[in-house]
């Protein structure tokens, strides 16, 4: 049975394959980053940080529209200001309405790690992430092999870059590689689409202490924070919550305050 997964890696292929024509990796390369690199690591395990990864996304295959005119530069630096530990920026653009314009309009304005948050299976995608200003990039098990994680972890680190690992399940642990800076554990199920914290909770106990865990989708209020804490989470992915709002900085600011 095809997924909705299978069909976002399939198109997300292509695309990459007419993105080289048109932009060659040569071409990537000699671009210059515009600013430093900014540690999502080191963020998450300050004192007193807020944990949460504020995400700016338009859309969603599974809801459609979200936020279809929300501005990328207002709203993450807004995030900033009202103490996100770090932004998440959607990058896709067919299945969630964004691009890279969305990190290159934003980077110079904000000094918070900035995950580029997209379907990354290629090193061209990496190279590019460095370029455009991100710190962070997104690994997701469910649409890697173990070596394909560890050979783009690897090109990662070579740029630079921490590594996010996502997993939805206790199988895909084994995905987990010395390169890895997080584990983040999907409590949305690809399936179905509904979430779950109790994914959280069950794997957290199989993912080794020197990785720092990240919870992803279905957080709704400062209490689902605090009980993940409680089982070693220190960062907590938040996105479709605030950007379905009317003004997601202040939507953000209210759950932060309450932490």
């Amino acid at each position: 049975m095809t997924t909705i997964l299978d069909e976002i890696i399939k198109h997300k292929s292509e695309e990459i394959e007419e993105q080289k024509q048109r932009v060659p990796i040569e071409s990537i390369l000699l671009q210059k980053r515009k600013r430093p690199h900014y540690s999502l690591k080191d963020n998450l395990l300050r004192e007193n940080t807020s944990g949460i990864i504020a995400e700016f996304k338009r859309r969603s295959p599974s809801k459609d529209w979200i936020n279809k005119n929300a501005v990328a530069k207002d709203i993450v630096t807004g995030y900033q200001k009202v103490g996100a530990s770090g932004a998440s920026i959607l990058t896709d653009t067919h299945f969630f309405g964004g691009s890279t314009t969305d990190i290159t309009s934003t980077v110079e304005n904000i000094n918070i790690p900035i995950l580029r948050k997209d379907f990354i299976i290629d090193e061209y995608q990496i190279i590019e992430a460095n370029r455009i200003g991100a710190d962070v990039i997104l690994l997701i098990a469910a649409c890697l092999s173990t070596e394909k994680v560890k050979e783009l972890a690897k090109i990662a680190v070579e740029n630079s870059l921490e590594v996010l690992l996502e997993i939805h399940n206790k199988q895909e642990l084994g995905h987990i590689c010395d390169d890895i800076t997080f584990v983040g554990v999907n409590n949305r199920n690809l399936h179905n689409f509904e979430t779950s914290l109790q994914l959280s909770v069950d794997l957290c106990a199989l993912i080794p202490e020197r990785f720092i865990k990240i919870s992803e989708s279905g957080i709704q209020n400062a209490n689902d924070v605090k009980y993940l804490k409680s089982y070693g989470y220190k960062g907590f992915l938040i996105g479709e919550s605030f950007m379905k709002t009317k003004n997601p900085s202040n939507a953000c600011k209210i759950f932060i305050d309450k932490l």
